[in-house]
């Protein structure tokens, strides 16, 4: 199906954006692993390998500019010009806002909003030149609304009026953009949730099961199945379009 396109997965390192990388060099894709640390995306560049895919570790701080646009020009010359786009890099700087600092806001969005727009004008080029391409952004069920997540909320819910302006303006160059808001997915950011909330993980995980319709929390694959569908050639009338992956309406 992607025959030799290249795909680019930011915060690919671990977690959704590890999961992600490796079902797309699975479908054929020749994937970039993109995280802040080169060398902590080799444990996914392996598993790619191992799978019979082509991956390339590239280290790129998201929120800087020239880092990004060095970032993509190597992609495209070491593996061919990117037309899919993978933005999952973020991080979370969670409190209440009366304890939020200045710091905790800018890191949050430097990361979810300013990463994405910098990586998508980045790469949109080669997109609209190849007159085909594929952007997914990774919302989250917090753009409804979390306790102690000010700065993430509005980072997530940025990021699906991102996704619904990208989907007009590209649209006619045969780019679609879309963005998936997980809900409970358990990968090592939520571990550390857990922790810093003195919780064992395994009870973290069996109370928010018992919230979700589906009565159980979400693992990265579930994600990366759909970003699969996305990037695909059956999803060519699918745009602009926010899908909750949460195991029910919300969770």
């Amino acid at each position: 199906m992607a025959g030799s396109r290249v795909a680019i997965v930011t915060g690919a390192a671990r977690g959704i954006g590890a999961a992600t990388a490796v079902r797309l060099a699975v479908d054929g894709f020749a994937v970039a692993v993109c995280d802040l640390d080169e060398a902590a995306c080799a444990g996914t560049v392996a598993e790619i390998d191992r799978a019979g895919g082509r991956g390339l570790a590239v280290g790129v701080d998201v929120s800087d500019a020239q880092a990004v646009r060095a970032a993509v020009d190597r992609v495209a010359a070491e593996l061919g010009p990117p037309v899919v786009l993978v933005n999952n890099a973020g991080i979370i700087r969670d409190n209440l806002l009366f304890r939020m600092s200045d710091d905790d806001w800018d890191a949050v969005m430097a990361v979810h909003l300013r990463g994405a727009f910098l990586m998508s004008r980045a790469v949109q080029a080669h997109m609209t030149e190849a007159g085909w391409g594929r952007i997914v952004n990774l919302s989250s069920t917090s753009a409804l609304g979390n306790r102690g997540q000010a700065n993430y909320s509005a980072a997530k819910a940025g990021l699906q009026g991102f996704t619904k302006t990208l989907a007009i303006e590209l649209g006619r160059f045969g780019v679609t953009v879309n963005a998936i808001a997980p809900g409970f997915i358990a990968t090592e950011m939520t571990a550390a949730t857990a922790a810093r909330m003195g919780v064992d993980f395994e009870d973290f995980k069996a109370a928010a099961a018992r919230e979700i319709p589906v009565r159980r929390v979400g693992v990265p694959g579930d994600i990366a199945g759909v970003v699969a569908f996305l990037v695909g050639d059956d999803a060519s009338f699918v745009s602009g379009q926010v899908i909750y992956v949460a195991g029910g309406p919300r969770a």
